[in-house]
């Protein structure tokens, strides 16, 4: 269950909380839109980049400070922005946050797999990190965003009936992977519109009207896969406390915008009927039915993008599988995928008492 501040006089009335923030790409960026909307209670925001200077980030001007040791004194939590696969800042500022005192919530890969961080949803694990946080670890992972995308729908029915293997296709948008990628995108729908020649740099390939099967480097530990599927098979397996779950995953980059889609083939213990499915969906947090065919009904990135809940629709009987059920999701990949998850770890440490 994830928290919700009230406005106005009672949130007046809350304790205030010192929020760091580290990276102002894409997700600091909707970091900042998150923690204004949901009325998170900071009584500061300390933007921290490579560099001090002045920027405008959501509407807001903002201080940014050079990041440095002293950067981190007198924070109760920081936010690590950066763009997923981005290397090094939570790995050289991660331990001087938690040693000033902070909690520190990691949007990159680096730490997502130690045994001493949480990997949390807190829709689906909250718990779990509470349980780790007691014990005094103050470093928590975000997940990937194809990650959370997939597992909003799918823990719900998990919970009720184990998950016995997972087949997952990702349609991933190129926010994903950057502003460059989004420039790169509307950049190439011009050119091609005008039958001009592309020059792929965010990409290896042209990705306007074309889908690329690659999304990260090939994964010697696994041969064939890449790494994006490596996060999507461990991280599913942490989260869901299932270490032995049979996965397989084929990570694609379509060329949306904003909003990840992954269409999802599982075998629980038990059958599902379809109704059930629903039902699970219908009364779980953070996600959102969409599911009448007949009506051409069924959550896409159009309709998702900028929504804080995950679509699900397609939803029916995986007759290839003994118990199988086949669903498709949608869910925006900077907000839920990302930053507003990440927000929402932060209102349950302060929901726990934790910090």
């Amino acid at each position: 269950m994830h928290l919700f501040f009230t406005p106005n006089r009672e949130f007046e009335k809350m304790k205030q909380y010192k929020v760091g923030l580290v990276g102002i790409g894409a997700v600091g960026t909707e970091m900042i839109k998150v923690l204004r909307q949901r009325q998170f209670p900071a009584s500061e925001i300390r933007v921290l980049a490579t560099r001090e200077r002045d920027e405008v980030i959501a509407g807001e001007t903002f201080h940014v400070l050079e990041t440095k040791p002293e950067s981190f004194e007198g924070l109760d939590i920081v936010l690590f922005a950066g763009t997923e696969g981005s290397k090094g800042a939570s790995k050289m500022w991660g331990k001087v946050a938690t040693d000033k005192g902070a909690f520190v919530i990691d949007n990159g890969d680096d730490f997502r797999m130690h045994d001493d961080v949480p990997l949390v949803i807190p829709e689906i694990n909250a718990d779990d990190m509470e349980a780790m946080i007691r014990k005094g670890s103050r470093f928590i992972a975000n997940p990937n965003c194809s990650t959370i995308i997939t597992l909003m729908g799918i823990a719900a029915l998990h919970r009720v009936n184990p998950l016995r293997h997972m087949t997952a296709v990702t349609f991933q948008s190129v926010s994903g992977a950057g502003r460059a990628a989004i420039e790169e995108l509307g950049t190439q729908m011009k050119q091609v519109a005008n039958g001009e020649a592309t020059e792929p740099k965010a990409f290896a390939h042209q990705i306007v009207a074309n889908v690329i099967p690659q999304i990260g480097g090939p994964k010697p530990e696994m041969p064939g896969f890449t790494t994006e599927e490596a996060k999507l098979t461990f991280e599913s397996r942490k989260i869901l406390g299932a270490p032995n779950l049979r996965i397989a995953c084929t990570c694609v980059r379509v060329p949306v915008f904003y909003a990840h889609s992954i269409a999802v083939h599982a075998t629980f213990e038990r059958p599902f009927t379809v109704e059930e499915v629903r039902e699970i969906i219908r009364k779980a947090p953070g996600v959102e039915l969409v599911d009448d065919l007949p009506s051409a009904v069924y959550p896409m990135p159009k309709d998702f993008g900028g929504k804080d809940n995950v679509g699900i629709g397609r939803i029916r009987i995986d007759p290839s599988e003994e118990n199988g059920i086949a669903l498709w999701c949608s869910g925006d990949n900077i907000r839920k995928g990302a930053a507003l998850n990440a927000v929402q770890i932060a209102e349950e440490l302060i929901k726990r008492e934790l910090v």
